[in-house]
């Protein structure tokens, strides 16, 4: 056998013939060929060869792209952790990410992966307010860490809230998410167990004739009027500053993850001109009922000949918009869910919500803090889950993601 046959090549190739019952007794020889071939290996398609860079000085999947499939896990440390254990966590955790967005094997690989590429895979890593307390750093603990405050609108599960660590995984390929979700679960080791565990789906790159914000599971473009990294003030609304307070934040940014059911029985019953007073927004194209593009902007003014607002009062674009919300904004990067049919037939599906901004305090609370208030949407979500975390800025090369806080 060619010795430059890669272990990837003549699985994927077995696999093939086994897939098509080819019997060996009969068909050996041609079997034989077709492994010991010295064929060039076959080029990757452009989803399964694209790689984000895992060092960086912001940590990877918070400007990503949307990625086809995400998975979210929080992990409590076990008890008896201590902060040589985190660090020691937190090193491995690291390695694995750097080889798996690389598209490299990690230890004993489970071989799930095989045969693809990395799929734009990112693996994003944060603490939780419990955290500092478990590892003796609680003087470490940034005050924007604050726990969130409750609101109206809250249907919380605090087995699924929460949690002394965080971890953010997406990619363009199932297995691939997949594959590095199992090799995240067994780095832990002892070290921390899994507090809860969620998975998440966008549309496919390239499922559309042209890149187009995603949609929901409403229906609706999300996402629209997000921040953008062209923005002179992008920085400075997404990421603590070089000089920011505690020092081991520089260049990270705080996550604020909600599970958010959608009652969308109750949504499809309203008629196409109800659902977009809701929003605001039309569905077919996302722009604003104000008239435009998607892009164009709010006008929040804007009547009819009669004189009335042609965005309602509790619309949920005006309800959310910045101007209403002392310019309060943060980065939205969803993903879907949907985990099955209750015993009633109702879809257990949603939005896992992540919004990434400097200051929870100052991007997200104010925001909620409106919508919890007169949102017309809220009739027709309900919030299950919360976390809040602190994601540190990106790992150079040598160091691990966190170095900065466990070995000061």
């Amino acid at each position: 056998m060619s010795s430059d046959i890669t272990r990837r090549r003549l699985l994927g190739t077995v696999g093939a013939a086994g897939a098509g019952g080819v019997v060996v007794g009969a068909s050996g020889g041609v079997i034989g060929a077709r492994v010991t071939q010295d064929d060039p290996p076959t080029t990757l398609t452009t989803v399964g060869s694209t790689t984000v860079p895992f060092h960086g000085k912001h940590q990877a999947g918070i400007t990503t792209p949307l990625q086809a499939r995400g998975h979210l896990a929080a992990f409590d440390l076990a008890p008896g952790a201590n902060r040589k254990t985190a660090a020691a966590l937190l090193r491995r955790w690291s390695t694995a990410a750097q080889k798996l967005t690389a598209g490299e094997p990690v230890g004993d690989d489970t071989g799930v992966a095989l045969d693809a590429g990395p799929s734009s895979l990112t693996v994003t890593f944060g603490f939780g307010s419990s955290f500092f307390d478990r590892t003796g750093l609680a003087r470490q603990r940034p005050e924007a860490l604050e726990p969130l405050p409750d609101f109206t609108s809250d249907a919380l599960d605090p087995k699924r809230s929460n949690g002394d660590l965080w971890v953010q995984i997406g990619a363009d390929d199932a297995l691939v998410a997949f594959h590095a979700l199992r090799a995240v679960q067994k780095a832990a080791g002892d070290a921390a167990r899994v507090r809860w565990q969620m998975n998440g789906f966008n549309r496919t790159p390239g499922a559309t004739k042209q890149p187009m914000t995603a949609r929901n599971l409403m229906g609706q473009m999300d996402g629209t009027n997000n921040p953008q990294p062209t923005d002179e003030d992008f920085d400075q609304r997404i990421f603590v500053p070089a000089d920011g307070d505690p020092a081991w934040m520089a260049h990270g940014s705080y996550a604020v993850v909600r599970r958010i059911r959608m009652l969308l029985d109750s949504w499809e019953r309203l008629s196409l001109d109800e659902q977009e007073k809701v929003i605001g927004r039309r569905k077919s194209d996302g722009a604003p009922l104000s008239g435009g593009t998607e892009t164009t902007p709010v006008d929040l003014d804007k009547t009819d000949a009669a004189g009335n607002a042609l965005i309602a009062a509790d619309a949920h674009v005006r309800t959310s918009a910045p101007e209403t919300n002392g310019g309060a904004a943060m980065l939205r990067r969803p993903f879907s869910f949907h985990d099955g049919i209750d015993e009633d037939g109702i879809p257990d599906a949603g939005l896992l919500f992540i919004a990434w901004q400097a200051d929870p305090l100052k991007g997200f609370v104010p925001v909620q803090r409106k919508l919890d208030r007169g949102d017309a949407l809220s009739a027709f979500i309900r919030h299950e889950a919360s976390a809040l975390f602190a994601v540190p800025g990106g790992a150079a090369k040598g160091e691990y993601v966190g170095q900065r806080l466990l070995e000061a």
